[in-house]
């Protein structure tokens, strides 16, 4: 049984999809674009930029955002203006005419694939989306497992736990998403094991719910903030002994496999090695722009992988369908199922599903 760790559904981008307000929206999009890995170019010749013309360069909160007519476009492309020039985020495939991806979409994606089974995950750039992961699960409960968002930097407060309880026990959300980018949005007041957030992580582990853990590197997004993001789940982790953890988007090779072998200082290594913890297989979302497929890079990568943690900690995923600005699904699939050879078939079926399946109490598919 093949699952797919990390996929998406959403409404179109061009409306709130769930938040207040459209403008809320636009400053979630925004802001994920300022350190993108997808291309920005400039309209008129082409020329690459980075996602540096959207903030200041000195705040990375929300409030060091430009004002730069950030815009949805069509042909998968986030738009903006500076001095009369616009400029293209290539964040969506081309294909994608319309930012906008149902339910459906996802479902032809698995059965052209051969995956049986996904895993929604969120993040507030695609919306406020307990509603919509909740409708895409209703509707095909056979093939999607959805997770459930809340207010990261705010998920202590009364509202945000009432929140927590509707996704979970009235919509019927399966898993919590928290993300640290999302800190941004207050400034980066307080941090995610402040004592402030015991009820919230005591809620979670008393539901023994999964939580996918997505660590940007804030406030500095440098390595030492990464690392100390990383300590402070460990932490996490010994506490919250009910809570299976996975480690969303995996290792990030710039800080810790540029040379193209992992090298992971002591707290780090100690932290992904914690029996809690499954971590993501997932390459071509960030590097697909870079390296050509099947990826050898990568493969060279996840067999250090395997060697370090075993195969029976990694689940493999692919941030459909923002992969496809990088290859097709299948390629996503295809660069672990067919040309890491040196997995065994047994450990090719773990990394592909299984390991996800088991924590989650996924039913095996007919």
């Amino acid at each position: 049984m093949i699952i797919d760790c990390h996929a998406h559904v959403f409404q179109h981008w061009a409306g709130a999809c769930g938040h207040p307000s459209g403008e809320i929206h636009r400053q979630y999009m925004q802001k994920v674009q300022t350190r993108t890995s997808a291309r920005i170019f400039r309209a008129r010749d082409g020329a690459d930029f980075s996602g540096a013309l959207l903030f200041d360069g000195i705040d990375n909160s929300w409030a060091g955002l430009k004002e730069q007519n950030f815009r949805v476009g069509k042909y998968g492309r986030l738009d903006f203006t500076i001095d009369g020039e616009d400029y293209h985020s290539q964040y969506m495939p081309v294909g994608m005419q319309e930012i906008v991806a149902p339910p459906e979409l996802m479902l032809a994606n698995m059965e052209i694939a051969g995956v049986d089974h996904t895993i929604l995950q969120t993040g507030w750039g695609y919306g406020a989306m307990n509603d919509y992961n909740a409708f895409a699960q209703n509707q095909y409960p056979d093939k999607f497992t959805a997770l459930l968002n809340v207010d990261e930097a705010r998920a202590f407060t009364d509202e945000n736990m009432a929140e927590f309880d509707r996704a979970h026990k009235k919509l019927g959300l399966k898993g919590v998403y928290f993300a640290l980018d999302a800190f941004a949005r207050y400034g980066f007041d307080v941090s995610f094991d402040d004592p402030r957030y015991d009820p919230f992580w005591n809620k979670i582990n008393d539901a023994g719910l999964p939580v996918f853990f997505e660590i940007s590197a804030v406030p500095n997004y440098d390595v030492k903030s990464y690392i100390a993001n990383l300590v402070k789940l460990h932490g996490l982790m010994d506490r919250y002994a009910n809570i299976r953890w996975i480690l969303v988007m995996g290792p990030p090779v710039g800080f810790f496999g540029s040379t193209g072998q992992w090298n992971f200082p002591d707290e780090v290594l100690a932290a992904y090695k914690h029996d809690s913890l499954l971590i993501e297989v997932m390459f071509p979302i960030t590097w697909g722009g870079k390296w050509d497929y099947p990826y050898p890079q990568a493969q060279t990568l996840i067999h250090g992988m395997r060697d370090l943690f075993g195969s029976s900690k990694l689940i493999w995923g692919s941030d459909a369908p923002n992969v496809e600005r990088f290859c097709t699904y299948k390629q996503c699939l295809d660069y672990v199922r067919i040309y890491c050879d040196f997995l065994s078939p047994t450990e090719k079926d773990a990394i592909l599903g299984e390991n996800l399946r088991e924590a989650l109490s996924i039913a095996k598919s007919a």
